[in-house]
C-alpha cells in the first residue's frame, strides 16, 4: 500500500535529501521547493502527510498549514524549523499541526513521526485494501464513519434505509453494500418510486400475468421476483403512494409476492435497502407515511452528508471526474485552474455531488484549452442555478469564444486571426491577454 508523503522546502539540497531517504523506506514522495508550489500538488498528488520547511520565501509553512487546515482538515502537517522559530511551531502544533521538528533532525526520527501521522489519522486512500465502497471516492472523516457503518451493516441481512439529500450517491452506497453482502453473486436491482405511476407500481415490483390488463400479453416478473436472492433498492420511497405502502408492507412481511392478476403467491428472497431525501420520521408523524412500514424499512440507517459538509472532497471528486470524462473520449485529462478550484470548494451545492459530476463535464466540454479557467466555471454555476448571467458577463464570455475559436482556426497564428477579426495585432493581443488566451496552445492542433 503506497504511503504518500508530499515534502516542501525552499532549501534544494536538504529536499533532495530527504526525499531520497524517504524512497528508499518505501514512501512515496513528491517535492516542491516552495510553499506555492506544494499547495499546486495538494490536489495531483493526494498526499497521506505533509512536511513543510516553516520559513521559505514565498509562502512560509503557516501559511501552508492554515491552507491544508481549511481545507483537507484530516491531512496531517509535519513541521521543519530552525531553532529560531521554535516559537511559530509551537503555535502552530497548538492549533493542529501534528508534530514539529528542529533542524538539523535525523532522517530515522522524521520517518518516525510520519510513520505515527499515518498511524492516527488512518489510512487516507480512496479505497480500503479490500476493496469495500471502491465506487466512493472521498477522504472525508464524515463519509469515512458513515463507510464504516455501511461495511458493518453489508454482513449482515439487515434492512437498511439511506436518508440523504438528492445528489449524495445514495445508490452508489446501496451497491456497495450489495457487493460487500453475501448476496454479491445475486442480482442487484433499483427502482425510483417517484418515477413510476402509481398505476404501474404494483406490476413494476410484484410483476403480472398474461391477460391481467390490456397490454399483458404474457406473463412478467416484477422485481420482487428478479432480485431473488440479492438486493433489491427501493430509491425515492418516500414518494411511494399511501395506498401502494399497505401493500409493499404486506409483501415484506409474509416474505411472498402475488402478481396482479394471479391467484398464486409467489415466494421471494430478497435484501431490501431504500432511500429517500425525506425525514420519513417526520413523514410518519404527518401520516404521509405509514409508521409500520417506516419500522420495517428503518432497521438500520445511514445518512450520507451533504457535499457542503465535505468539502474537502470537492478538489478529489472533481479531478476524479475529470479522468473519468478523459477516459471516455480516450483523451488526455484536463485540469481546472487554482481560481477554478478555489471556486468549486466554495460554491453552495444543493445538487450535491450529481451536480458537481454535471458541472465538470460542462466545462469540460466548453474550454478550449487543458486549464479549466475560473470564468468559465463561475457562468457553469450560475447557468445551473438558473441565473442569467448580466450584458457585460454574456459579452464578455462571447469575446473569449470568439477569439478561441479564431486561434483554433488559425492553429494559433496571431497575424491570421487578427486579420479575420480586422483587429490590429497590438489591441488583438491585447484581448488575448485580458481573456488568459495563450495561442502557443492552439499550434500544431488539427482542426475538429
Amino acid at each position: 500500500m503506497s504511503k504518500r508523503v508530499l515534502l516542501i522546502d525552499d532549501d534544494k539540497d536538504l529536499l533532495k535529501l530527504v526525499s531520497m531517504r524517504l524512497k528508499s523506506d518505501g514512501f512515496d514522495v513528491a517535492s516542491a521547493d516552495g510553499g506555492r508550489k506544494g499547495l499546486a500538488m495538494l490536489d495531483s498528488f493526494q498526499p497521506q502527510v505533509v512536511v513543510t520547511d516553516l520559513r521559505m520565501d514565498d509562502i512560509d509553512g503557516m501559511a501552508v498549514f492554515e491552507y491544508v487546515k481549511a481545507n483537507r482538515p484530516s491531512l496531517p502537517v509535519i513541521m521543519l524549523t530552525a531553532h529560531g522559530s521554535i516559537p511559530h511551531a509551537l503555535e502552530a502544533t497548538r492549533r493542529g499541526a501534528f508534530a514539529y521538528l528542529t533542524k538539523p533532525f535525523d532522517s530515522a526520527e522524521l520517518i518516525s513521526e510520519i510513520n505515527s501521522a499515518l498511524q492516527a489519522h488512518g489510512d487516507t486512500d480512496e479505497e480500503s485494501s479490500d476493496g469495500f465502497c471502491a465506487r466512493i471516492v472521498t477522504r472525508s472523516p464524515l463519509m469515512k464513519e458513515v463507510l464504516a457503518q455501511a461495511r458493518m451493516v453489508a454482513r449482515s441481512d439487515t434492512s437498511v434505509l439511506i436518508q440523504s439529500e438528492s445528489g449524495t450517491g445514495k445508490e452508489l452506497l446501496a451497491r456497495s453494500i450489495h457487493d460487500a453482502s453475501e448476496r454479491a453473486d445475486k442480482p442487484f436491482l433499483a427502482i425510483n418510486c417517484s418515477a413510476v405511476p402509481e398505476s404501474l407500481l404494483e406490476s413494476e415490483l410484484f410483476g403480472h400475468s398474461k391477460g391481467a390488463f390490456t397490454g399483458a400479453t404474457k406473463n412478467h416478473d416484477g422485481l420482487f421476483q428478479a432480485a431473488y436472492g440479492g438486493t433489491l433498492f427501493l430509491d425515492e420511497v418516500g414518494d411511494m403512494p399511501l395506498g401502494f405502502q399497505a401493500k409493499l408492507l404486506r409483501v415484506l412481511q409474509e416474505r411472498e409476492v402475488r402478481p396482479v392478476g394471479s391467484t398464486t403467491s409467489v415466494p421471494i428472497d430478497v435484501r431490501i435497502i431504500s432511500a429517500t431525501h425525506f425525514d420519513l420520521e417526520k413523514e410518519v408523524e404527518e401520516q404521509n407515511f405509514r409508521k409500520d412500514l417506516y419500522y420495517r424499512l428503518n432497521v438500520v440507517q445511514l445518512t450520507l452528508p451533504p457535499l457542503r459538509e465535505r468539502r474537502d472532497d470537492i478538489p478529489l471528486l472533481a479531478n476524479h471526474f475529470l479522468r473519468e470524462q478523459a477516459q471516455s473520449k480516450g483523451q488526455n485529462p484536463k485540469r481546472f485552474s487554482a481560481e477554478a478550484l478555489e471556486i468549486l470548494v466554495s460554491a453552495a451545492w444543493p445538487g450535491n455531488v450529481r451536480q458537481l459530476q454535471n458541472i465538470v463535464e460542462q466545462t469540460t466540454v466548453l474550454s478550449s484549452t487543458q486549464v479549466i479557467p475560473a470564468q468559465l466555471v463561475q457562468n457553469a454555476l450560475k447557468m445551473d442555478s438558473g441565473e442569467i448571467p448580466s450584458f457585460a458577463e454574456a459579452r464578455d464570455n462571447f469575446e473569449r469564444e470568439y477569439l478561441a475559436e479564431l486561434l483554433n482556426i488559425t492553429q494559433g497564428n496571431v497575424s491570421k486571426a487578427s486579420n479575420l477579426a480586422k483587429r490590429n495585432r497590438t489591441e488583438f493581443y491585447r484581448l488575448l491577454h485580458r481573456h488568459h488566451l495563450d495561442p502557443s496552445e492552439y499550434r500544431g492542433r488539427r482542426q475538429a
